[in-house]
Parts: structure tokens; C-alpha cells; sequence
């Protein structure tokens, strides 16, 4: 082997560690013990731009861009851009950042996506803390893995809070993306004023979001360049331990209505009992209404096998408080993220008491038998 690359293969055997020991424990890690991290509390304060930036002490985050968007010619496209940071152990009281790479516990990984209704293409990287390879800066704003970034635009960020406009690309081997975003209203918390209850025995994450964005830009898909506008939801959270142990996946949705409104929800799932529910509703006003486990019923109406896994990619949402009763469509049923954490993620559209479209996202359903 190479002096050269050593390196090399010894930051894709800890991003393997990384995927095999992190992620091991109920759907990606996720419920697993969370002994020596930070906890997200109630009443916590948060503060912008420092919150767009990393929670070291913290096990797990991640900046979570999903877009709808559309051609002039009328096409439809979903673009994803997602940065994930995870510690493989928490923090030593009164450590410094360690100097190399070897000494590094931070790992990052990013998955990119464009869908559009025949195909999906994804890439996916990863890299260790300690090469600046990967990172996220706050004033001005930066997140980036290689060559993809999500960074503050300049020219475009009047409030203040760091993220008002944004530039993004990503690119993988059919596809690259370049387009930039305009928020047109304020960041969103969810539940209790950002502490968001993720099942009956209260695991919980800090969990905020930038639904407003307008988005214009390219997409090259297989040699083509398109013009394509339309709108783009951030999602931020960071917890340490955000499932129960038992529970072993989620269905989450971020919806636009074409009145103005919005609905984020979610259903967390534990084998052998219903799922653990949550809802944010914003209206067209900007009014922002949340919903604990209960509220919001979502109802699985379309089975479809992709990747050898019967996955639901058509549901029923209804909630009663905002006369909300729709069904919502997969505009590709084959939008699986095979990547080393394998999950389904892509856009749909939305019919019933409300039109529009969205995103959904569905983890831990396990191949049939």
C-alpha cells in the first residue's frame, strides 16, 4: 500500500466503524445509550446564527435540505442535499479539539439526491473530523463536505440570522446541482418552542426549521441542463438519544399547501404498538400551531416493493384541529437512498382538503422475508 494511501484507507475503515457502531442500536443508532453526551432540555434558549452551527456535545445532527421544484416545461423534480455529523464518543471535560485526524471522534457524512419521476439519483459521502473536508462554519454561514456546500449568499441575508439566503450544490455521478435560496419567513420550532417529544418515554431532540425558501437554479441530469424554480424546506436538529429503544423507524413529511399553509409531522414506530405522533401546522397568517402524539393520524394506503421492502408510499394525513384530510403520492415510488444507511426519501404530491406538494421520508423498514 501506498504511503498516499494509507491515509485514505484508514478514514474509509473509521467511516466503516462509524456506519457499523454508531448506527447500531434500533434504526441507525439512534435509541442507543447516551451516557457522557448533552440531553436536549426543556425551556432551552436558542440563539442565531450560533444554533446554525455544530452541538459537539451532542451525538447526532444534521442539516437536512428536501426541494421541490419544476421545469418550464413543466417536469417535476425533487433535489435532497443532507449533512449529518456524529460522534463516536462524547466529549472529554476540558479537551481540546485534537490536532489530527486519528484523534478526531467527529465523522461526517452527506447524501445528495435529485428525483424525478422515473428515476432517482443519490450520492453519498463520508469523511473524519480533522481534515476540514467536512465542517460547518457560522459567520458567515458554511456547511460543506468536499465540494458540496450550503453556504450564506452574501448579498442576500437582511435579518441577520445567517441563513436568509443560501447557495447550494451537490453532484454525483449523473447528476449536479447548483441553486439558491431566498427565505420568505421566519425559522419554525417545533413542539414545545424547539424541544421536540419523540416517543412516550420522552426522548426528545432540538428541532427547528426554515420552511419559506424560494429556490431558482440548475439541475444537470444525465448531460441536461434545466432552469428550475420552486420552494426548498431546511430542517435542523440535534439530539443524543432522540428514539426510544424499541422503536425502529420513522415516516416523516414536510407538506406546502398551496393556500400558504405548511404541516411537518411524524409517526415513530415501535414493533408490536401504533406510532408516536407529532405535528407542526403553520398557517398562510404565519401562525404556528403544534400537536402532541395523538393529533395527527397517518394512515398508510399504498404498498409498494422497492428494494425488497414492502414501503408505503401513499398515505392518508388527517388532522381534525386544521380540517386537514389529504392523501399524499410518491412522484416516484423507487426513491430508496441506498446508501450505507439504507432509507426512502423523495417527493410527492398532495390532494384532498388541500393541494400542493412535499417530501416524505420513511427509515427502518427491513427487507421481506
Amino acid at each position: 500500500m501506498s504511503v498516499r494511501m494509507a491515509p485514505i484507507c484508514a478514514v474509509l475503515i473509521a467511516c466503516s466503524c462509524f456506519v457499523t457502531s454508531v448506527f447500531a442500536q434500533g434504526f441507525a443508532g439512534l435509541g442507543g445509550a447516551a451516557d457522557g453526551y448533552t440531553m436536549p432540555q426543556r425551556g432551552m434558549a436558542f440563539s442565531f446564527p450560533r444554533d446554525h452551527g455544530a452541538h459537539r456535545g451532542f451525538r447526532i445532527e444534521w442539516w437536512y435540505l428536501t426541494s421541490n421544484l419544476k421545469s418550464a416545461d413543466g417536469r417535476n423534480f425533487g433535489v435532497q442535499w443532507t449533512l449529518f455529523r456524529s460522534a463516536l464518543a462524547p466529549p472529554k471535560k476540558n479537551a481540546t479539539q485534537p490536532a489530527t485526524v486519528w484523534k478526531s471522534t467527529q465523522l461526517w457524512m452527506g447524501h445528495a439526491a435529485v428525483t424525478t419521476k422515473d428515476k432517482h439519483h443519490v450520492a453519498e459521502t463520508r469523511v473524519r473530523g480533522g481534515l476540514d473536508l467536512a465542517g460547518v462554519e457560522v459567520e458567515p454561514f458554511r456547511a460543506w463536505i468536499n465540494d458540496w456546500q450550503m453556504r450564506a449568499d452574501p448579498a442576500d441575508n437582511s435579518s441577520g440570522n445567517g441563513i436568509d439566503g443560501l447557495q447550494l450544490n451537490a453532484s454525483g455521478p449523473e447528476f449536479n446541482y447548483q441553486l439558491k435560496l431566498r427565505a420568505n419567513g421566519p425559522l419554525i420550532f417545533h413542539g414545545e418552542s424547539g424541544y421536540s417529544v419523540k416517543s412516550a418515554n420522552g426522548s426528545a431532540s432540538a428541532y427547528y426549521s426554515q420552511p419559506f425558501y424560494s429556490v431558482a437554479g440548475d439541475i444537470e441530469l444525465e448531460g441536461e441542463k434545466i432552469a428550475v424554480t420552486g420552494s426548498a424546506w431546511l430542517d435542523r436538529e440535534w439530539s443524543s438519544q432522540p428514539l426510544d429503544n424499541q422503536q425502529e423507524g420513522w415516516d416523516w413529511l414536510s407538506l406546502n399547501f398551496d393556500d400558504g399553509s405548511k404541516l411537518m409531522a411524524f409517526g415513530l414506530r415501535q414493533s408490536g404498538s401504533t406510532s408516536y405522533t407529532s405535528a407542526t401546522h403553520v398557517a398562510a397568517d404565519g401562525k404556528v400551531s403544534a400537536y402532541g402524539d395523538g393529533a395527527v393520524v397517518l394512515t398508510p394506503l399504498t404498498q409498494s416493493t422497492v428494494a425488497g421492502r414492502q414501503i408505503p408510499t401513499g398515505w392518508r394525513v388527517k388532522l381534525k384541529a386544521q380540517n386537514i384530510n389529504v392523501e399524499i403520492a410518491a412522484q416516484n415510488p423507487d426513491a430508496w437512498m441506498n446508501t450505507s444507511i439504507p432509507y426512502w426519501e423523495g417527493p410527492v404530491t398532495i390532494a384532498g382538503s388541500h393541494a400542493g406538494r412535499g417530501y416524505l421520508e420513511m427509515t427502518g423498514y427491513k427487507p421481506v422475508k
